[in-house]
């Protein structure tokens, strides 16, 4: 039998899966690592943990299957996105990583918008906002400027794991894209962003697809985790790249929505020369000159976390969620924005915060539940009427993460999206992206087009009922009013806060 291996180096925690020629996760394995934030707003991790506990991961997931290591033939890896890692000439970290949710760089975000104007958005093709990785080096050449100095390359959190196991330096074009110093279109570093900061392009390590086999297991990394040194080791790409892969997002007209602890929107491009003028984020896909367009809601999964915690902390959430299938839509004239963290698509406003509009006596604990549900939902639906309005086809969504665990939640996707919602048979997310990766490059596939069809299976569809669709739109635009009439109060309540 042969195997690869999906290494997913999340936030909290780094996943590793045993994937066979049918698709099938034979095992799986994580270690947690920790998270450090010294100030408000901080948000770092130490390298070296990512890396123990990865060889960990995959030690156990060796011996827990009992598979020989001939059998594995390659593995890849999907990565938390934008976190910095400067490393010195030795490839020795120079400090902590700072983060994707890390929000200490407000300032420098300004000053990118302020330098680049207009060619921000044609060159690296988003927005500058506190998770990307260039107004983090911006503030280590403000706030740390002699490590800066020292600093041969920057690297971004899986390829810096990737580094520690094969000794190679790269990046590939999917995590690149979430830096701000990447031509999206032309694939290439731009010097013309790195000179205006000062930056040498020489900061940047070299370029590569995300199925690119870039070396093989060090000596001493195969003698700490048990698989044999000629393992074949593949790029891999980004969390929401592995993500889309993983998902079967490979082809035009093909759209997901994850819902985890943030939301995500995501749909296949193959046109370089759309503009959404910052409205979505616009990236590299893993698959070889293709794009993703992403909508982000900050809060998805963390809004109905949240109400759970503050108000039903003794509850289930399957018990929490008991009934709401019976609240009709619009939970009887209670709406909720879930901009609880601020919200990211299709408003970048880190002070908005969320609301619980039409609250009466009759409402009681299911009305909320149902409400917050739905308020996540109309907001990823913003996202999905701004791939419409740019002319793409969204008739079935593939839904994935905690939003396609419950039945009720399934069905409100495709009535408020009005599309059929599809609900996969097996979901590993972006571990399942990277293993994907890895048995294309192996060549167990002519694309990753069949290795999707072999690996990903439709278990249940959901299609929109007509009525629920109607009631649904007209919640929805009321839905976006409450943005432009609670965003004077809150920029006025933050005295307050």
């Amino acid at each position: 039998m042969s195997y690869v291996i999906g290494v997913d180096l999340g936030t909290s925690a780094v996943k590793t899966v045993l994937v066979n020629r049918e698709g099938k996760v034979a095992f799986e394995a994580s270690e947690a690592y920790p998270l450090y934030q010294p100030k408000a707003g901080y948000s770092e991790q130490n390298p070296e943990d990512w890396v123990e506990q990865t060889l960990v991961s995959l030690r156990k997931l060796l011996e827990v299957s009992g598979v020989h290591p001939s059998e594995i033939e390659g593995l890849s890896f999907s990565g938390q996105m934008h976190g910095l890692v400067l490393v010195d000439a030795e490839g020795k970290p120079l400090r902590n990583a700072i983060l994707w949710n890390d929000t200490r760089t407000t300032a420098q975000c300004h000053r990118i918008e302020k330098v680049l104007d207009g060619k921000l958005l044609s060159i690296a093709r988003n927005r500058a906002l506190e998770g990307f990785t260039l107004p983090k080096i911006l503030w280590v050449q403000e706030n740390e400027p002699e490590l800066l100095q020292q600093a041969a390359l920057f690297l971004l959190p899986k390829d810096y794991v990737r580094y520690r196991l094969t000794g190679d330096y790269a990046m590939d074009y999917s995590d690149a894209a979430g830096t701000l110093l990447l031509d999206v279109a032309g694939k290439q570093w731009s010097t013309e962003i790195a000179e205006a900061f000062e930056l040498p392009v020489s900061l940047c390590p070299r370029l590569v697809e995300s199925f690119e086999e870039v070396g093989t297991l060090l000596p001493q990394i195969a003698d700490q985790t048990g698989l044999a040194a000629a393992t074949k080791v593949y790029a891999g790409g980004a969390d929401n790249a592995c993500g889309a892969i993983g998902a079967g997002i490979l082809s035009e007209g093909q759209t997901m929505c994850s819902i985890g602890t943030s939301g995500v929107v995501l749909s296949y491009e193959e046109r370089k020369d759309l503009d959404f003028e910052g409205k979505v984020h616009f990236f590299n896909h893993g698959e070889k000159d293709a794009f993703y367009i992403m909508g982000v809601t900050l809060a998805a999964g963390y809004s109905l976390s949240w109400f759970k915690d503050t108000f039903a902390a003794d509850k289930s959430f399957d018990v929490l969620l008991q009934g709401i299938d019976a609240i009709p839509a619009g939970s009887n004239g209670l709406l909720f924005t879930p901009y609880i963290v601020g919200e990211r698509t299709p408003h970048p406003d880190a002070n908005i915060r969320g609301s619980f509009i039409g609250m009466d006596a009759g409402h009681k604990l299911e009305h909320f539940g149902r409400a917050v549900m739905e308020g996540i939902t109309f907001s990823l639906r913003e996202s999905i009427d701004i791939l419409r309005n740019a002319g793409k086809t969204v008739n079935e969504v593939i839904s994935i993460g905690g939003g396609a665990k419950n039945e009720a939640w399934l069905q409100m996707q495709a009535d408020v999206f009005n599309a059929t919602i599809v609900k996969l048979e097996s979901e590993q997310g972006p571990a399942m992206g990277a293993a994907m990766l890895a048995a294309y490059g192996c060549g167990w596939f002519p694309s990753l087009q069949e290795c999707a069809a072999a690996f990903i299976r439709p278990a249940k569809s959901y299609a929109p009922n007509p009525e629920t669709v109607a009631a649904y739109d007209g919640l929805f635009a009321l839905y976006q009013d409450v943005y432009g009439q609670t965003r004077s109060l809150n920029d006025r309540l933050e005295a307050y806060r």
